[in-house]
């Protein structure tokens, strides 16, 4: 507890009122989270309505975001991502209210649709951040709001699951509706103004030089790249729990402290990965998401495989603290590319491809355990993380070979 305040003191008092905010306002809109299955079944008329009602909850927003983050992030460099920021938690929450008070499954669906549309908190509040840090310590930075996103979704589950123990479903999204509202007015009234020498990157500075072209990251590559591994990691999102129960009969506590594992193992090592990435060259990042890769093949095989929930959940866990390697890292690979001025449209376009892929994955997910049975589900992954571990070979090959020839030049 006293490594992680002195981390988050570090970047500064700014910093951690933004870490609150994404605790908090991410922990509100995952109040909702686990539970609307059991809302569209309850308002869908048919079985069939509810196999396709069921997903489009979840895909809905994935897709709004997916299509308006780089419009928003373009704003946030002209108009300033603090103003983004409260522009989203605004978005939320009139949006959470109004699905409150909706009875029918395909306008919760259109305003689920539109609530991602009009959000995109995540990718202003990490270009802000990049500002008011001065862009040192990105990895660390992005591993840490990162690990705020997480811890705060399952305190968010879990006090959902509370609220819908006493009060309707509507309650959760009340009170997340209230919540965001608050976090809204805490952002605008709180957060400064980043002055223009904050927002100007330092050149001398090792946080915010940006690497030479030859060496630098190609960033539509790494934009693939992390797609790719979202897209593996959501591939179980909606049938995790059906999966847990049928294949291992596993009580539903059991499936939801599995299920939290992998948010704990990301949150104890994300930002171990962090220190260990931070200020490194993009090869040598490129090469160690290569092995990271090539060991999400093996765990995600290994669970698959085993018979044993004890092993499965072990291994769920080590799965997580893999992917604290991943994201956080690649993100600040591609912030470090570009001026602080533009970290808007950059972020912007890294959650937007972020949301498509997680969107991907979550439809591969259920179309194969639909079609193929549970077992499937596994093998998927793994394959899918196989293809990660070629394209990140393949960027890190084409960076050291580049490398190589700009120190010959």
């Amino acid at each position: 507890m006293t490594d992680t305040s002195a981390a988050l003191r570090g970047f500064g008092p700014v910093f951690v009122l933004l870490f609150g905010l994404q605790f908090i306002s991410m922990g509100a809109m995952e109040m909702s989270g686990p539970f609307w299955p059991i809302q569209i079944k309850a308002l869908s008329p048919s079985d069939s309505v509810f196999g396709l009602a069921g997903v489009g909850v979840y895909v809905g927003p994935m897709i709004g975001v997916s299509l308006t983050s780089a419009f928003w992030g373009r704003m946030g460099d002209r108009y300033g991502n603090r103003l983004m920021m409260v522009r989203a938690l605004g978005g939320l929450a009139v949006t959470q209210l109004l699905v409150a008070v909706a009875q029918d499954v395909w306008t919760i669906i259109a305003l689920r649709f539109v609530q991602g549309a009009c959000a995109g908190y995540i990718a202003p509040a990490q270009a802000y951040g990049v500002q008011i840090t001065g862009g040192k310590d990105r990895a660390s930075l992005f591993a840490w709001l990162q690990v705020a996103t997480n811890v705060g979704s399952l305190g968010g589950a879990f006090l959902g699951g509370l609220i819908l123990d006493r009060f309707p479903f509507a309650a959760i999204n009340l009170t997340a509706g209230a919540i965001c509202a608050l976090c809204a007015a805490v952002a605008w009234l709180s957060l400064p103004v980043p002055t223009p020498a904050a927002v100007a990157a330092s050149p001398g500075s090792a946080g915010t030089a940006r690497p030479k072209a030859s060496t630098g990251a190609p960033i539509v590559a790494v934009l693939a790249l992390m797609g790719m591994l979202l897209a593996s990691r959501m591939v179980l999102q909606v049938p995790f729990s059906l999966y847990m129960t049928q294949v291992f009969g596993a009580p539903h506590w059991v499936a939801g402290f599995t299920y939290g594992l992998l948010a704990c193992g990301f949150v104890v090592a994300a930002p171990l990965w962090a220190r260990l990435f931070e200020n490194r060259a993009p090869s040598h990042v490129l090469g160690g998401n290569v092995l990271i890769s090539a060991a999400c093949v093996l765990v995600t095989h290994l669970a698959g495989g085993t018979g044993s929930v004890a092993v499965f959940a072990l291994l769920y866990f080590i799965w997580g603290a893999l992917l604290g390697g991943t994201t956080p890292v690649l993100l600040a690979l591609i912030s470090v590319t570009v001026a602080n001025d533009r970290q808007g449209s950059v972020l912007g376009l890294a959650q937007a491809s972020q949301q498509a892929a997680s969107a991907s994955g979550i439809i591969a997910g259920v179309a194969v355990t639909q079609f193929f049975g549970f077992e499937a589900a596994f093998p998927l992954v793994a394959t899918l993380y196989a293809l990660s571990f070629l394209s990140a070979l393949g960027i890190w090959l084409k960076i050291s070979r580049s490398t190589q020839k700009g120190s010959r030049s």
